[in-house]
C-alpha cells in the first residue's frame, strides 16, 4: 500500500515536471512580466506592502517558524502534538533542507532578475535559467525563487501528517501552496522573479520533501525488520 502511494506521488511529480518544462518553453514568463513591468522598470518595486510585508516580514516570519519547528521537537504545541517526535524532526529538518537547497541553487545560478533585463530598463539580456554558466550581463543569482521557498519549504508537513491525520495534511498542503504562490506573485509584481522561478521552487521543495520522506520510511522499515529478526530466531 505504501509503495502504491509513493508510485502515485511519483507519477504526479513527473507530470508536474512535464508541465513546468512546457511552461519554460512557452515564453509566458516574459508575457506575465510585461504585465507588471514597463520599459523603464517595475512601478511596484518599492511598494511598501509588497516590500516590507510580503517580502521582509514574510521572510522573518518564516525563519521564526523554522526555529519554532525545531523547538517543537521537544515541546510540541497544537497540531504538532499529533505527530511522533521522529515526525516532528522530519518536518523541521525538511523545511531547513528545502531552504538550504534553494539557496545553494540561487548562489550557483547566473540568471538575473526581471528588473535587471534590458526590456525593463536594466542591462541584462534574457537568457534561459537552464543556461548554467552563461552570464546575461546582470547580477545573476535569481533562480529559483528563494523568497517563495519561505512558504514552499513547509511542503514536508503534508508527508508527516498524511498518515496520522489526512485531513490536516490536505489543508496543510493547500495552505502552503497558496502562501507560496502569494509570495511568488508579490515578488513577480515587484520585478524580482519570473513565474517559472516560483513554480520551480515549489517543485524542488516538493521533491526534497518527497525524497526525505521516502528515506525516513526506508530507514524505519529497515529498523523494524532488524528488530523483528532476533524474535524470529528465538522462535
Amino acid at each position: 500500500m505504501i509503495r502504491s502511494a509513493y508510485a502515485r506521488l511519483l507519477a504526479l511529480t513527473l507530470v508536474a515536471l512535464g508541465l513546468l518544462l512546457l511552461w519554460d518553453a512557452s515564453g509566458l514568463d516574459l508575457v506575465l512580466a510585461r504585465m507588471a513591468g514597463t520599459p523603464t522598470g517595475f512601478p511596484w518595486r518599492d511598494d511598501w506592502f509588497l516590500n516590507k510585508v510580503m517580502h521582509e516580514a514574510a521572510k522573518t516570519f518564516s525563519w521564526l517558524l523554522v526555529i519554532g519547528l525545531f523547538a517543537a521537537i521537544r515541546w510540541p504545541l497544537g497540531l504538532l502534538r499529533r505527530l511522533r517526535q521522529g515526525e516532528r524532526v522530519q518536518l523541521a529538518a525538511t523545511a531547513l533542507a528545502s531552504v538550504v537547497f534553494i539557496s545553494l541553487l540561487k548562489f550557483s545560478s547566473q540568471t538575473s532578475c526581471p528588473w535587471d533585463l534590458q526590456a525593463f530598463g536594466g542591462a541584462a539580456q534574457h537568457v534561459s535559467h537552464w543556461a548554467w554558466g552563461v552570464r546575461d550581463g546582470g547580477s545573476g543569482h535569481c533562480f529559483p525563487a528563494g523568497h517563495a521557498s519561505a512558504a514552499f519549504a513547509y511542503l514536508g508537513g503534508y508527508f508527516v501528517f498524511r498518515r496520522a491525520s489526512p485531513g490536516v495534511a490536505r489543508v496543510w498542503l493547500a495552505g502552503v501552496l497558496v502562501a507560496g504562490l502569494a509570495l511568488g506573485l508579490s515578488q513577480q509584481w515587484r520585478g524580482a522573479h519570473f513565474m517559472s522561478h516560483t513554480l520551480w521552487t515549489a517543485w524542488l521543495c516538493w521533491v526534497t520533501a518527497l525524497a526525505i520522506d521516502a528515506l525516513v520510511r526506508a530507514l524505519s522499515g529497515r529498523r523494524t525488520r532488524a528488530s523483528a529478526s532476533p524474535k524470529l530466531n528465538e522462535a
